[in-house]
């Protein structure tokens, strides 16, 4: 498999982080020509810029600076955005359309155009004026709430920002691939309101239906998988690492205790009466051991035990290694590094190492030479500051 999936499919990004910036990073890993939107340098003004290193260095991307608070600035942009297939934003509702390039604007100049607006809380509602984080989008959709409590019974912050990465990035990606599919039946593009908020709601599905249907309202310890049965939780070994246990089936259950000496609990998996009993039980025999001796004697055995990695660990992990999720990269600026690779399935990896590009570099002059501008207009455009 050699040809891209989105081949052909050029895309405007104005999100510099977060949740835009992350759907832009997985279309152009399955081949789509994303051009990064910023504005121009202007002194004193702050202006987001990422280390060369995140989103994969935006490999493969091109970038492009207008003022879209001046005339020209907006036309040059809306003349790139009618030869364009994606506009993915993330500024607050109702600042695009303030600013001339929201979707009717666009969609009047190219009618299939997909329009992706990536927010918060949403273009409606209440709170799609309130500004948040990651952290906001956990909490108000109820994850924070199942997650496990830290000593003081707080609930305890993930290790990633599952929020912007699978609630609106991937959300955003998937909503956008979709439009593209629609819009090769009917013609026409659309807006796309992607929530962070209400991706995260969607992520608590399994708890929400179980609380809608039954009443029966889920919390940390509620439910398997919020720690409520020793089967299932994380132990530390005698280095003082840890294992993850996930033996939910009861064979899996059954493998493990008879390998663990602990063959008296093998009728009591979901015993609530015993379960303080059994992770104590189950404590002591994992600190005899360390971990990778756990790992390597229970992880082939049918027991859905693996090590609790670190991100060290896990870039250097054999099962990582095998399937060459980690991949070399060259920054023109900062030279040769290691970066997470394209993992998706059907995405196409090229032969050598990614090029990662000066960020300082901009692709304006020649994305507008590409759709009809002359040359003498877009010296024009520079020297004005329309563009840069």
């Amino acid at each position: 498999m050699t040809t891209p999936a989105l081949g052909g499919v050029r895309v405007l990004d104005l999100a510099s982080v977060g949740p835009g910036a992350r759907a832009s990073r997985t279309l152009a890993d399955y081949g789509a020509s994303v051009v990064k939107v910023g504005a121009v340098p202007r002194a004193g003004a702050v202006q987001i810029t990422p280390p060369y290193y995140a989103y994969s260095g935006n490999r493969g991307m091109q970038r492009a600076s207008f003022d879209l608070k001046s005339d020209d600035g907006r036309e040059a942009f809306l003349s790139l955005a009618e030869r364009s297939d994606v506009i993915i934003e993330s500024f607050r509702p109702g600042v695009v359309d303030r600013l001339g390039i929201g979707f009717d604007a666009v969609a009047a100049r190219n009618p299939g155009i997909v329009y992706c607006s990536t927010s918060g809380f949403g273009q409606t509602g209440p709170r799609s004026s309130w500004a948040g984080h990651d952290v906001n989008y956990l909490g108000v959709s109820g994850f924070l709430d199942c997650t496990g409590r830290q000593a003081d019974g707080r609930p305890a912050l993930p290790g990633a920002t599952v929020a912007d990465i699978a609630a609106g990035g991937m959300q955003a990606a998937m909503s956008v691939m979709a439009a593209l599919l629609r819009r090769e039946r009917t013609g026409v593009g659309e807006l796309l309101d992607v929530s962070i908020a209400d991706g995260s709601f969607a992520l608590m599905s399994l708890y929400v239906d179980e609380y809608l249907a039954t009443g029966t309202e889920p919390g940390p310890g509620h439910y398997i998988l919020t720690g409520r049965y020793a089967c299932y939780d994380t132990y530390t070994c005698a280095d003082g690492r840890h294992v993850a246990v996930g033996a939910i089936e009861p064979q899996f259950w059954l493998n493990l205790v008879g390998l663990l000496g602990l063959e008296q609990f093998a009728d009591a998996q979901l015993d609530d009466e015993r379960q303080d009993e059994i992770r104590e039980a189950m404590a002591a025999v994992f600190a005899t051991r360390t971990r990778d001796e756990w790992v390597g004697e229970l992880g082939p055995a049918n027991t859905c035990v693996s090590e609790v990695n670190s991100v060290a660990e896990a870039v250097a992990d054999e099962q990582y290694s095998a399937r060459g999720v980690v991949v070399d990269a060259v920054s023109d600026t900062d030279g040769s590094f290691r970066q997470s690779a394209p993992v998706w399935a059907g995405t196409v990896a090229p032969d050598g190492p990614y090029r990662v590009r000066d960020g300082s570099v901009s692709d304006t002059t020649q994305l507008l030479e590409s759709i009809g501008v002359g040359p003498d207009r877009v010296d024009e455009l520079v020297r004005s500051g329309a563009i840069a």
